[in-house]
Formats: C-alpha cells, structure tokens, sequence
C-alpha cells in the first residue's frame, strides 16, 4: 500500500503530533508499505534550527524507511505570528506537495490545524483517492471553550469548514468515544464514518526504568519524592493549581515539583513562584525526545491537568506516557471527561476536579505514604496501555481502517 501522511509536525521538531506521525511513518513502513510524509520546515520548540534545513524552501529526505517532503512559503512574520501564519501556509503547502507526489493509495491527514483537511481534501480530489482525516483536537471548539475565539463571523466559518471536512472525508478517526460523540451529534458527521482509534504509544521505547537514573541524578531527583508534570505549558493546563499545591506542602522537604516543557503560561507560573517564595518546584526547557523516558523514569508521580473550561472530552497523550513507563498518573481535570474514564478503567492512577490546589496537596501526600498502592497503579497501567494502546495494535487497527476506505472510495 502507498500511504500519503500529512502533518504539520514533524521531527526534528518536539511535541506529542511530531513524536505520533514518527512513529506512524516507521511503524507502516515497517509493515511493508511506502510511506511518504509531507510536512513543514522544523522550528517548532526547537532552541536551533539543524543547518541543512535552513535557507530551503523545499527538501527531501529520506528517513528509515520512508520519504519526508517539505515545502515552504516565505512569508515575513514574527516568532509570536508565526505558529498562527502556519495554519495556513502549511496546509496549501501540504496540499501542492501532495499533487506531484507519486500516487498514494490514500492520504492521511492529522488535525489540528484543522485547514489541514482541506489538504487532504485537495488531494483526494486530484489524485481520486480516500482521505482519512485524523482528528487529534476538536477546533475550533477547544479555542472557543477558552475564550480565546470569540468573534461570531470567525467562530461560524471555522464550524463551518470543520464540518465541511467531516463531510468531505472518506472516514475519520478519533481517539475518543466523547470525541466521536461530539462530532457526530454536535457537527453532523456520520457515524459510519468514525472510528475511534486510541493515540498509540511506543511500548517498546518507553518502558518502567529505574526511578534513579542518570537524568535523576544529574538533577538532584535522587533523594526526592518527585512529582513531575512533563508537557505542554498552555491555557488550557490550569497549571497555576500546581503552583498553590507546591505552597501548600512547601513545608515538606522531600516533596520536589519538577515541571519540563514551555509554553504560553510559564512565565506566569514562574511568577507565582517567585511571588509566593517556593523552594519547592523547579522548571526545565523542553527535552529532546531521546531524553524523554529518563524524565518521565524521574518522577514518583506523574501530573497531567486541564482546567476547567475544557468542553472537549480530550485525552492528553501524557497519561498514555506515564502509563507505559510504569509510573502512577495524579491527573486534575473535568471529571466528565474522556481521560477520567481512561483512568479509571486502566486502574492508573487518580483523577480529581480541575483547578484543585487542596485536593491535589492531599492526593500528593497519600501517594507518597503509600508505595503499594503507587505500585499497584504502575502496574496496572503498563499492563492496559500494552493490551490496549500499543504502538502495533492501533497502528495494525489503522492499516485496516485505510484498507476499508481504499474499497469504498473504488466502488464509487
């Protein structure tokens, strides 16, 4: 089979869609097929941008056993404008790269950003082929929750081409049963059209490694009972809760707070730090994704958190992480919800209510003086993601699905 994936991310660059259409992209070659990924020039949370990608407006590489195609616009813009900017450019960049590619079997295309279905409708169009529209985060319904999308006109083209794209695709994929839900009854696609595909995760790369470890040494982790939040740093987090958490158990020497990762809220966490004059809670950058197991490896507990404005039923892809490195999840976020169900079911860990200082000190506190039931969450959780999120069966669910689409689109 000739797969066609388009994504906006992609390694070199960090992030959970980078990391996923990686692993995609190996995976499906792996099995057999030829693979080409379409994608943007790297830049995205990277503090250097690699020499050979520079100065280029298209490059093609061969990674594995795989082809990467990247082509760019130059538009002029800022930093801060940039990532809004791509929404748009790298979706008709995707999309003109994919009508001189040689001829897939069917495309695949990962939103956000959600023009990124147009891509994919463009290129179903002129190469008559399926499209398969994997949809990660539901836009513009995630903005609007937040309040950052306000405008009426705005907010009614946006719904309007999401669902032109749910229309326009050969099937869908969700990682939810909320996320189907919701765009079947809210946006009208149809429901045959839907497959709820669980985000995969690599099992065999991440793996339970030794709580001290080399990443836990070199950053004085070692003697501490580590409560580590590893991720994006955005609105949608509410991690100024785990600012007043940390206050709430500064007296408490072996509690540490290790956040990894940036974004639009650390500067306003690290405010709140200072302000509050906590000792307890430190920050690192971003980390490559080599070093990623080492910090997830790191931390006692494992915090994942969404605040309470969060509509969408979201799973973030950090409790899947936690769960495979055998690490017990303490999450904080809606409770009606996707993800709590997810922890629940997989017997993982611990999910409170959203933006909860209090009940995350308490929760902390129980966790540390209790082992065996920390234990018994890490070992639940590695045992379900194995069965039922590994990177081969989700990714074998997929081929199926692509299979099934290639025979639908031929008997039209």
């Amino acid at each position: 089979m000739k797969i066609l994936l388009i994504s906006r991310y992609f390694p070199p660059e960090i992030g959970t869609a980078a990391n996923l259409f990686y692993e995609l992209a190996t995976a499906l070659s792996g099995r057999g097929h030829e693979v080409t990924v379409i994608t943007n020039f790297p830049w995205y949370n990277l503090k250097e941008i690699p020499k050979k990608y520079i100065g280029k407006l298209f490059m093609r590489e061969r990674l594995n056993e795989f082809m990467i195609l990247r082509l760019a616009l130059p538009v002029p813009t800022t930093h801060k404008l940039k990532l809004a900017v791509g929404h748009l450019t790298v979706p008709l960049t995707s999309a003109i790269s994919g009508l001189f590619t040689k001829k897939p079997d069917v495309v695949y295309a990962y939103s956000p950003p959600l023009p990124m279905g147009l891509a994919g409708w463009l290129i179903k169009i002129f190469r008559d082929i399926p499209f398969v529209m994997g949809v990660q985060d539901l836009h513009p319904q995630c903005y609007i929750d937040q309040g950052v999308l306000r405008n009426p006109f705005l907010i009614r083209f946006l719904e309007g081409l999401e669902r032109f794209c749910y229309r326009s695709a050969t099937a869908i994929t969700v990682h939810s049963e909320g996320n189907k839900r919701h765009i079947v009854e809210q946006k009208g696609a149809l429901a045959e059209k839907v497959k709820v595909l669980n985000n995969w995760i690599d099992t065999d790369e991440l793996q339970p490694l030794p709580r001290i470890n080399d990443f836990a040494k070199e950053h004085g982790l070692a003697k501490k009972f580590v409560v580590g939040y590893a991720g994006t740093l955005g609105m949608s987090q509410g991690l100024l809760s785990v600012v007043d958490a940390a206050a709430r158990l500064k007296d408490y020497r072996e509690i540490e707070f290790f956040i990894v990762g940036d974004g639009i809220e650390k500067k306003r966490m690290i405010r709140r730090v200072k302000e509050l004059g906590l000792q307890n809670i430190r920050f690192l950058p971003t980390q490559p994704k080599s070093t990623y197991p080492l910090v997830v490896a790191s931390c006692d507990v494992g915090l994942v958190t969404l605040n309470a404005k969060v509509n969408t039923p979201v799973v973030p892809s950090k409790i899947l992480s936690m769960m495979a490195a055998g690490r017990p999840v303490l999450a904080s976020m809606p409770l009606d919800g996707d993800a709590p169900k997810l922890i629940q079911k997989s017997g993982c860990g611990i999910c409170i209510g959203p933006e909860d200082p209090v009940g995350l000190a308490e929760q902390i506190l129980k966790l540390a003086e209790n082992p065996r039931k920390r234990q018994q969450f890490s070992e639940s959780g590695r045992r379900f993601v194995v069965n039922e999120m590994s990177l081969n069966k989700v990714v074998g669910d997929l081929e199926e699905l692509f299979e099934k689409s290639i025979w639908k689109h031929r008997q039209l």
